[in-house]
């Protein structure tokens, strides 16, 4: 038979405020609050010259042992001992769902120290408890930007870098985090380290923390002018298209692809992307945030001519319809316009007709209302009218309401 085990509540007034342990050796400051002896020693041998839970300045840094509630602690610890019968009773220690504001001050002084790992380590196991400590973390002052400080640093180990990033993935949701990174990291023109952090965590991070970077790097990405920046730092473009050519994970691929897709704003950036295979590593793995991608590319010449070069695109893209969500068909619709109607572009053309794309594109057409896409998909009806003569086309209407069997 297994004996249960019985945890007693500690009475808040026997936690030190600084460690929120049960004081082993009470001592009393000039402000009149009670620590315990090891974490105030602690506290002023680092240079603090104030009472951490009041921040007065204090006049003297003398201390006197807390003799009364010393006694207190030591009553209830044996009374405490009695009710479980046990010698020593196993109390509710602080957890990582609480922590005092002067444990917070002292992890961000830790933090912003040469070694910096152990601390990094406590504050992600708080902040991945709950939304409650997300919350708190980010009210504090200068939280946020101690955490980006780790990653501009020179000379950091790769572990803390990926705690720095994995704390900076959790709390990006909260109430203006992304602005404060945004204007910290980027309006502040002191993105070089930052990116460099990154990009050592992108070539030798885990997977996990590969992925939690991309998305640290997409929320940046706020305007123009920070899509642009985060687009033309680092080898930034080639070294993530390397990661989704040879990546086997659907979530890293997916946010590789989400972010290319947030900072393809620019024509040197479409170009470069391009210039760097992106058509060809798209069309090996066609998912849905590919075809978006794919029409952000194919609006450059430059996009079109990767596109009619690379056999599997088209015929890719032409299988996926009817197979993806509205906004993916609208997107797979766009590249076929773009490379039929627009560039009129015959071997795209032909990789319709082989793929049933004529059908497909009528199918697509009797479900939108009217818009863009049904336009477009009238124009590629009329476009690839004169490539599908085994096909009963030659009396289609427009207007159509209904598909006949041919």
């Amino acid at each position: 038979m297994v004996k249960e085990e019985l945890y007693i509540t500690v009475p808040s007034v026997f936690r030190c405020p600084i460690s929120l342990d049960v004081m082993k050796s009470p001592v009393s400051l000039c402000t009149g609050v009670t620590y315990d002896r090891s974490s105030i020693q602690q506290w002023l041998e680092s240079g603090h010259d104030t009472c951490p839970a009041t921040m007065q300045v204090l006049p003297s840094k003398d201390f006197i042992p807390n003799l009364t509630l010393h006694r207190l602690i030591n009553l209830w610890v044996q009374s405490s001992s009695r009710r479980t019968g046990t010698g020593s009773p196993r109390l509710l220690q602080a957890t990582p769902t609480k922590i005092s504001e002067v444990q917070a001050k002292l992890l961000i002084e830790e933090i912003e120290s040469d070694s910096c790992a152990d601390s990094l380590s406590k504050v992600t196991e708080f902040v991945s408890c709950c939304e409650e400590n997300r919350r708190f973390v980010v009210t504090f002052d200068g939280f946020v930007e101690v955490i980006a400080g780790v990653l501009r640093r020179k000379c950091v180990e790769i572990e803390a870098l990926e705690m720095a990033v994995r704390i900076l993935d959790l709390i990006l949701i909260e109430n203006e985090v992304k602005e404060r990174l945004n204007k910290l990291i980027l309006k502040s023109n002191q993105e070089n380290n930052f990116l460099s952090s990154i990009v050592l965590i992108l070539q030798n991070g885990s997977l996990n923390s590969k992925i939690k970077s991309v998305r640290v790097l997409d929320s940046l990405a706020l305007d123009s002018e920070s899509k642009r920046k985060i687009a033309d730092s680092q080898n930034l473009i080639s070294i993530l298209l390397h990661l989704l050519k040879t990546s086997k994970n659907q979530s890293l691929n997916d946010a590789v692809t989400s972010f290319l897709t947030t900072v393809s704003i620019t024509r040197s950036t479409k170009s470069l992307l391009i210039q760097n295979g992106a058509v060809e590593i798209l069309s090996n793995t066609l998912t849905e945030k590919s075809l978006k991608l794919l029409a952000i590319l194919c609006t450059s010449s430059e996009g079109r001519l990767a596109i009619s070069s690379e056999p599997k695109c088209a015929a890719g893209i032409v299988e996926k319809l009817l197979k993806v969500s509205k906004t993916a068909t609208e997107d797979a619709v766009m590249v076929l316009w773009s490379m039929c109607c627009f560039s009129k572009d015959e071997k795209v053309k032909e990789e319709m007709v082989k793929g049933n794309g004529v059908t497909k594109i009528l199918v697509v057409m009797q479900r939108e209302g009217e818009g863009n896409v049904k336009m477009m998909c009238r124009d590629l009806v009329k476009a690839l009218r004169a490539g599908c003569k085994d096909w009963c086309l030659g009396s289609y209407e427009t207007k159509t309401t209904y598909i006949r069997p041919c």
